[in-house]
């Protein structure tokens, strides 16, 4: 299941400028791409600080950012002094296995997007001065010219290209960063539909011409602030593969036996490579 599937939980992203911090309200602390956080080892179980774990915090620092069922989480947009029992982690090690309760696991990424947003808008790109939160919604203003400014999501396919005659998909891996299988990907660029991502990454990436494209389903990424949409296609005539050296070192057709998927299952590239896995070529109509 993806990182997002917390059902029966459920994430309420409604901003509430008003909001305030309860005893059972989780407080994240970011420094940089780490987190604040405890682990309990022997059940792989995590807990994030609240206010009766901080030696001094002041309330101003906090921002709210989303309920997950009843529980406020908060953002603290400042340093402050935490019980020993917490410490920082790369967020990439929350990734490294399944940690417990997955939807404090959600909860942390959406936060760090959420993070990044605040750090990166803190002035206004117009004039230059210190924007403030807006009051109704979740929003950065600029007190002096009245720039608004929202969470920025950025548009991104996945795409698995599919070989119908031989009931193959092509699978990648991407020359640095993420080790294991990928499907090709990349963003929407400016005047471009998503079927024309599509297309375009397929022949940027791999060299190949594709048709009949078709939506599966949509993932938030809060890694790179995206939100991903995973389509599959068909490839159209010549089946070599030209494979962009600077983004991958990997690109082959691969049968559904012998896809290996990633260790993790809290991707939209994992899921659809594991639907072709299961169900083949069939799986993707």
């Amino acid at each position: 299941m993806m990182i997002q599937d917390i059902f029966p939980a459920k994430l309420d992203n409604h901003y509430c400028a008003d909001a305030v911090p309860d005893e059972d309200s989780y407080i994240f602390s970011f420094i940089g791409d780490e987190l604040l956080y405890k682990i309990t080892d022997s059940t792989k179980s995590i807990s994030y600080p609240t206010l009766s774990d901080f030696v001094t915090l002041d309330l101003s620092d906090l921002v709210y950012l989303f309920k997950v069922d009843d529980r406020k989480y908060f953002l603290l947009l400042a340093q402050a002094y935490v019980s020993s029992e917490f410490s920082y982690h790369k967020m990439r090690e929350l990734r490294n296995d399944y940690y417990l309760p997955k939807k404090d696991i959600f909860a942390a990424f959406t936060a760090y997007q959420l993070s990044e947003w605040y750090l990166v808008t803190k002035y206004c790109g117009k004039c230059g001065r210190i924007n403030v939160n807006d009051k109704v919604e979740r929003a950065r203003v600029c007190p002096n010219c009245g720039n608004k400014i929202y969470p920025r999501i950025n548009p991104a396919v996945i795409i698995g290209i599919c070989d119908k005659e031989t009931n193959r998909i092509l699978l990648t891996k991407y020359r640095t960063g993420f080790a294991h299988n990928a499907l090709v990907a990349g963003f929407t660029e400016i005047g471009e539909t998503l079927e024309g991502t599509v297309e375009r990454e397929s022949m940027e990436e791999v060299g190949l011409k594709v048709k009949n494209i078709r939506y599966y389903k949509s993932q938030p990424w809060a890694v790179a602030s995206d939100i991903l949409m995973g389509y599959f296609c068909d490839v159209d005539g010549d089946k070599d593969i030209t494979m962009d050296t600077g983004e991958l070192k990997y690109a082959e057709w691969v049968a559904p036996e012998d896809i290996v998927l990633q260790p993790i299952e809290y991707s939209l590239t994992n899921e659809m490579m594991k639907l072709f896995k299961e169900k083949g070529y069939e799986g993707t109509l």
